[in-house]
């Protein structure tokens, strides 16, 4: 699709930055778990060899069990070399770092120049280089759910701030953004407009003034 405004260019660099933050964010669970694993394979290990020697131990099957599981740990330390988990992330870092910068001169361009586009077809190069395309597919549908999720709660937030402002009542539809005490507080004693307590203020006053 060809992106012919500058809104249009921001909005592609947004997606597409958080897909490959998102995809950068998936690699790092899964090295962490590869890692994870390798250290409680080691200390198991080790609590194994222990137990051998306090309890004298000697039998075949607690002499091949500490065997396999060094071999199962070098094995997932060499399945992490080979999936090359630090220089993948390195260059969805690079990729992500190069969209962002395109975005922000984006955000500081009211027009679309030819310069602004040649620095956006290269941060796209970048970003088709850094990761294959069946896992873009992916995180960049993620990436445009997220994007559209975090537009509707701003709209509807600044909605919220029109009312405040115009002094009307505002009914909060999650339950989850309230406890259960501030709920049965918002039973008892109902939100008030801004119009009633002036209202209720100057009545006050009023009074006041009679009683002098």
């Amino acid at each position: 699709m060809i992106k012919d405004s500058i809104d249009e260019i921001k909005n592609d660099l947004r997606s597409k930055r958080d897909a490959l933050m998102m995809a950068h964010q998936k690699l790092n669970e899964d090295s962490n778990s590869w890692n994870q694993a390798i250290i409680a394979l080691s200390l198991t290990t080790g609590l194994i060899e222990a137990i051998k020697m306090k309890l004298d131990l000697n039998g075949a099957g607690w002499a091949l069990l500490p065997i396999i599981l060094s071999s199962i740990t070098a094995a997932c330390s060499s399945l992490i070399k080979f999936r090359n988990f630090s220089q993948r992330q390195e260059t969805l870092i690079q990729a992500s770092a190069n969209l962002t910068s395109v975005l922000n001169k984006a955000r500081n361009h009211k027009s679309l120049d030819d310069e602004l586009l040649t620095e956006y077809n290269i941060a796209l190069e970048k970003l088709e280089t850094s990761i294959y395309p069946t896992e873009r597919k992916v995180f960049l549908k993620q990436s445009h759910k997220n994007l559209l999720e975090i537009l509707k709660q701003e709209t509807k937030y600044f909605n919220l701030i029109n009312q405040a402002n115009a002094g009307e009542v505002i009914e909060f539809s999650d339950d989850s953004s309230m406890s259960s005490e501030e709920q049965l507080d918002e039973t008892k004693h109902p939100p008030r407009s801004t119009l009633d307590i002036i209202q209720e203020e100057v009545q006050t006053e009023e009074e006041l003034i009679n009683t002098i």
